[in-house]
């Protein structure tokens, strides 16, 4: 099974970067964690292009959706909601609606930020524009607050205890493609 995680961050040493690569490093076995690492090429979105000239970094994300059985996404917080890059993806691989890569696709989200509440409001409206996308959005959550004092040059210690709880989202993961390909077949 393959998962293909997002980060909604740029930045180098980013925190919700540093929890995609933690959650690739629990997988269990079976489950590959592929961390896509396009999303600052992605040209912003024009419904111009949507139909006769569609960006081939844009092909590119749309390929790695469709390649993957679930998606993970890790959202910081940008003035209380999802940042613009994140979303501008999105908007590029959800469209149009009638052949989105992302119907019925498993998709988590978690998040980390420097506040105390670790981007619950950015993961709240990440999944709602998920589930307005066509994807079947898990009803689990890993908030990460102050994440400056848990990881260390970008990631997460061995022996954090946030490993147990992205082992268990990815298992949440495995399990919702495992209960899509049963209803399936």
């Amino acid at each position: 099974m393959r998962v293909l995680a997002i980060s909604g961050s740029l930045r180098r040493d980013s925190f919700n970067s540093g929890l995609l690569r933690a959650a690739a490093e629990v997988a269990p076995d079976g489950v590959e964690v592929v961390i896509y690492d396009g999303l600052r090429e992605i040209p912003p979105y024009d419904q111009d292009d949507e139909s006769t000239a569609v960006p081939p970094e844009v092909l590119h994300l749309r390929r790695a959706i469709e390649d993957a059985d679930a998606l993970l996404f890790a959202t910081p917080e940008y003035n209380g909601s999802v940042p613009g890059v994140l979303k501008n993806a999105v908007d590029w691989a959800s469209r149009p609606r009638a052949t989105t890569v992302m119907q019925n696709k498993p998709a988590a989200v978690i998040g980390a930020s420097t506040g105390m509440f670790g981007a619950v409001w950015a993961q709240a409206d990440l999944r709602r524009i998920l589930g307005l996308t066509g994807n079947r959005v898990l009803d689990i959550e890993l908030p990460v607050g102050r994440a400056q004092e848990t990881f260390e040059d970008g990631d997460l210690p061995q022996h954090h205890e946030l490993r147990q709880q992205l082992l268990e989202v990815v298992e949440a993961l495995q399990d919702a493609v495992q209960q899509r390909e049963a209803v399936s077949a």
